[in-house]
């Protein structure tokens, strides 16, 4: 998994529960790296996984609400680093209807070796947009964080409805609509 999800997700959780939160979470955790990032370094996922389930652990927060609220947060990145690419958009369903065969492939010129989830469009209309999202990692939460931020963005509203297709969430179906 590339730094930059480990260094946002770290100043996330300063940000919200503390710099004693990140120095509680990383002591609690068996991590390879000692919970030193770069931003263009390559970690273990396992090790955000202990991150997460540890900083679910002491704030009683579950990892989906985490996830969702890492998500939302991390699209500030993408805002700050890549604004070029969000104005290529007129709008947040066909933004997100160009996860796999646009955005994904601008990150990969990035981040060579980055191992992204996989989208695929089962149905798109101007107002609705049905995908499944598949990956290993089950971080379908941190995606729906990022799918309501690309609405805010836009400053669009949409009910977005999820439902796993395996229960580990290793595949979900998101169905959105504008609102």
């Amino acid at each position: 998994m590339k730094g930059i999800v480990f260094t946002e997700f770290l100043e996330l959780v300063e940000s919200k529960f503390g710099l004693e939160m990140v120095d509680q979470i990383i002591t609690q955790s068996e991590l390879v790296s000692g919970g030193s990032y770069t931003s263009i370094g390559t970690y273990e996922f396992g090790e955000m996984l202990q991150l997460i389930s540890n900083l679910s652990k002491n704030t009683e927060v579950s990892t989906d609400d985490l996830l969702l609220a890492y998500g939302e947060h991390f699209f500030n990145v993408i805002e700050t680093s890549y604004p070029q690419m969000l104005a290529m958009y007129q709008g947040p369903i066909e933004m997100l209807a160009s996860i796999e065969n646009h955005i994904h492939v601008e990150v990969k010129k990035i981040y060579h070796d980055a191992e992204l989830p996989t989208f695929t469009i089962i149905e798109q209309t101007e107002n609705t947009l049905s995908m499944i999202y598949q990956s290993s990692r089950s971080m379908h939460m941190f995606g729906l964080g990022l799918m309501n931020r690309t609405f805010k963005h836009f400053n669009a509203a949409a009910e977005i409805r999820h439902e796993k297709l395996k229960d580990d969430g290793t595949e979900v179906q998101f169905s959105i609509k504008m609102i």
